[in-house]
């Protein structure tokens, strides 16, 4: 008898687990909380298709090569479909500076550092289009999950379903395996604890609030050319700043403040402020410069953000089982790093290489949590790391007081004067660190490796007007806070 398998939720995640478990081996019912897409084109997706399960429908996305290389190599027809509707792909050497561009060669896993260059609501689209049409993937919308049906055995709980609602009435739902891909808000936790399931988080802040405007290239108009002149995304410690390619002539400008910047984040949200904000961004400028783009919506803002990583193990031993968390719903991370795509489609087929692997409900548990762990998290200690460091470089951006120590000057100048002019000014330096940004190698695994060190060394030791002249310094990113006070009129 094939396995029967619920997934709550029908974000990134909850696809990943429909394409990963689909295929006509199991039976897999996806449980979306909202309404199905609309049946038209990927405008009418992005302009009209609701979806409050998904917070973050409308903010900028970057989606990685270590989940573009997924669909590449296991869902080709995917990646066709995808490029049909308008999506694109932007390798390793499309983003390499006038300088190593003239004498690239490339490489082998060169192709596996790619960015896919897509609107959210696009992707789902033709991802959700796509796992439809395979053998044993039902989607149930419309569906909202009230809780769990579990039983106790041997200590343990056992899922054995869901009690769902639709249109008023509440119904159970019997599978052999329940998969909470509910995203952040998850209510999985809450009703585990209920059952006396101990669920541990570990919890850092972010920092951080997003803010986010789409905008579409006037016709006539094209992208900005890639000549260096100006970064596409910076830190300049009290607001950072990213533009992101989309699809179908679209692109949208992501601004972050910390949360300390009170009066930044309150100006922030007003259209009017926005723009003023990037046009003093000479990397955002360039692309919404009102003659080449126009505006097509509103400023969308995004708070309360924590990473958060999950755990129902209790000295190494499953406290539940039949039921796994994927994605936000179990990792939850900065969406300034763009990786949570990412970690919740690999997640979900760590999730299919346990299920396959077992059908001993614990092994599944012990084997899924081992490769959760081995996989994922290098990438959430690296990225809890940089957002501590990012609050506390805010904190300093306020203080007039602040003297860095002589550690602190020296790690700043290591970062701005060889790490950075190196991933500019060196190939291999640049190809380690895109392997790290993708997800293919751990964050930090380009500095365990002498030669890439010796080459950022030799950088950072070279005379700083050399390396101008050379354009391995990044253009400037934009004014001050002092300056962007000014600018907007707000005292400090």
């Amino acid at each position: 008898m094939r396995e029967k398998i619920l997934v709550a939720g029908s974000g990134i995640a909850g696809l990943g687990a429909a394409l990963a478990l689909g295929g006509g081996s199991r039976d897999v019912t996806i449980l979306d909380r909202d309404p199905p897409p609309p049946e038209g084109s990927a405008e009418d997706a992005f302009y009209n298709w609701e979806r409050k399960g998904a917070t973050q429908l409308r903010h900028s996305h970057a989606f990685l090569g270590r989940l573009t290389t997924l669909i590449r190599e296991r869902y080709p027809d995917l990646m066709a479909e995808l490029l049909a509707e308008g999506t694109r792909l932007f390798g390793f050497e499309d983003g390499l500076t006038p300088h190593l561009a003239k004498s690239y060669v490339p490489a082998a896993g060169d192709e596996d550092c790619k960015l896919l260059f897509s609107r959210r609501t696009t992707l789902e689209l033709i991802m959700r289009r796509y796992a439809a049409r395979l053998p044993g993937i039902t989607f149930v919308p419309d569906a909202g999950v009230r809780g769990l049906i579990a039983r106790r055995e041997d200590g343990k709980l056992v899922v054995e379903g869901l009690k769902v609602e639709r249109s008023g009435e509440t119904q159970e739902m019997r599978a052999d395996v329940v998969v909470d891909a509910s995203g952040r808000n998850s209510s999985f936790p809450e009703w585990l604890q209920r059952e006396h399931v101990l669920v541990h988080e570990e919890t850092s802040p972010c920092g951080i609030l997003y803010f986010t405007r789409h905008y579409k290239l006037r016709d006539g108009q094209s992208e900005p050319p890639r000549d260096g002149a100006a970064q596409g995304g910076a830190d300049l410690g009290y607001i950072k700043f990213g533009v992101f390619i989309a699809d179908n002539r679209h692109f949208s400008v992501t601004l972050a403040t910390p949360e300390i910047e009170t009066e930044m984040r309150l100006a922030v949200v007003r259209p009017e402020n926005f723009d003023a904000i990037c046009m003093a961004l000479p990397g955002a400028a360039r692309w919404m410069n009102p003659e080449r783009a126009e505006p097509v919506s509103q400023v969308f803002s995004m708070g309360n953000l924590h990473n958060v990583w999950r755990h129902t193990l209790k000295d190494g031993e499953p406290q539940v089982l039949n039921f796994f968390a994927i994605g936000d719903a179990a990792v939850r991370t900065n969406p300034l790093y763009g990786r949570g795509c990412s970690v919740g489609f690999v997640s979900a087929h760590i999730l299919r290489a346990a299920l396959d692997s077992s059908r001993s409900p614990v092994e599944r548990a012990k084997m899924f949590d081992a490769e959760v762990e081995s996989v994922i998290r290098p990438y959430f200690t690296s990225m809890v790391e940089l957002d501590l460091n990012a609050i506390r470089r805010a904190k300093q951006e306020r203080d007039p007081t602040y003297r860095p120590s002589l550690r602190a000057r020296m790690t700043k100048s290591f970062a701005e004067d060889g790490l950075m002019p190196a991933q500019r000014g060196d190939v291999e330096v640049s190809r380690a660190m895109s392997r790290a940004f993708h997800m293919l190698d751990e964050p930090a695994a380009f500095l365990k490796r002498p030669a890439i060190v010796a080459r950022i060394m030799r950088v950072w030791a070279m005379p700083e007007a050399e390396k101008r002249r050379r354009g391995f310094y990044a253009p400037k990113a934009g004014p001050d806070r002092a300056g962007m006070l000014r600018l907007l009129q707000i005292a400090a």
